[in-house]
């Protein structure tokens, strides 16, 4: 019990000035990439380019439908192999429109391929202008107020946002009370 005494007087006296001298700042990256003009472009191209695949597999699972349908129609008419047949050629396009969604949408596919070719260097420059800002302005941590770091309450003076966006070169209308 001493021993657990003795840690917590430590931390209180030596630790918790130390924590207190740090300077924080947070940034909203959603904000930053929705008035980042190169990112918005980027993503429309990704966002048109999804949209046809997404047609695209809309095209073939229709295609699909249709060869159902007309089996279920005929499916008396056919002989046991015929039917057989028809049945594998219904089981090999759903495969093969299985595997097309994978390879579009999958986690390894094209479109998370085309996201990192395309979203990674507007990713790191606006990483590098965040981290130039902190410097500049002196801060030891910058939490990202649109990610996966929750604040229940954040002093608004603390956003850099618009600081980075300049950094950036984009011109923003300043939020009230900054």
């Amino acid at each position: 019990m001493k021993i657990l005494f003795s840690f917590c007087l430590f931390f209180v006296w030596f630790v918790t000035p130390v924590i207190a001298q740090h300077k924080i700042a947070y940034v909203d990256s959603e904000r930053i990439y929705d008035n980042y003009p190169e990112f918005s472009t980027a993503q429309q191209s990704l966002d048109r380019i999804a949209q046809q695949w997404e047609q695209d597999l809309s095209e073939r699972q229709n295609e699909v439908d249709e060869m159902f349908e007309e089996y279920q129609a005929r499916e008396l008419l056919y002989t046991a192999e015929s039917r057989q047949q028809k049945q594998n050629e219904i089981i090999a396009a759903e495969e093969e429109l299985e595997r097309l969604r994978v390879q579009y949408f999958g986690p390894e596919g094209q479109l998370f391929q085309q996201q990192e070719q395309v979203l990674r260097p507007i990713q790191e420059k606006v990483l590098i202008a965040i981290e130039q800002v902190a410097e500049d302005e002196g801060y030891d941590y910058v939490f990202d107020r649109g990610g996966d770091f929750i604040f229940l309450y954040t002093n608004e003076r603390l956003d850099i946002t618009d600081i980075v966006l300049e950094e950036l070169g984009i011109d923003v209308i300043r939020n009230p009370g900054q």
